[in-house]
């Protein structure tokens, strides 16, 4: 099979094996619950955003991610889920793809993060649709 190496998922698979504070300049930090749907339970994680991927760690002292999301084509959005008014609901773009719950302290946190969610989820859009029209275009418009 043909394999697509871009150097943005060896940047990310790279920063999965840093600490969470390691990450430099991230878009987001800190505390997040997760939807565990099959056992119904919360989850907390200590969570950094940076460039459309959302990586959880056990704690703020991890050495290393257990496991990350990557967000592109993901839309995110407020909801409210069972007892909680205000959960992040992060939608893929696709259904064979998981839809993901996540809740923070409180309601203002979940705004921050869902502003952050949404900012780096669209800058990755805006890039990638860039360079989508930048290599569509006649290959006489592209020489230099």
């Amino acid at each position: 099979p043909l394999t697509y190496n871009h150097v943005w998922v060896d940047v990310t698979l790279h920063n999965t094996s840093l600490p969470p504070l390691a990450i430099k300049n991230p878009e987001c930090l800190g505390l997040l619950h997760q939807l565990d749907k099959t056992k119904d339970v919360w989850t907390q994680h200590y969570c950094i955003l940076k460039d459309a991927c959302l990586y959880f760690y056990a704690g703020i002292r991890s050495t290393h991610a257990i496991g990350g999301i990557y967000l592109q084509g993901y839309t995110v959005s407020e909801q409210s889920l069972g007892s909680r008014r205000s959960v992040i609901e992060m939608k893929p773009p696709s259904e064979e793809f998981q839809t993901f719950y996540l809740c923070a302290e409180n309601v203002n946190e979940n705004k921050r993060w869902i502003t952050a969610l949404k900012t780096s989820v669209n800058k990755w859009v805006t890039l990638h649709q860039a360079i989508q029209d930048f290599m569509n275009r006649p290959l006489e418009e592209t020489k230099m």
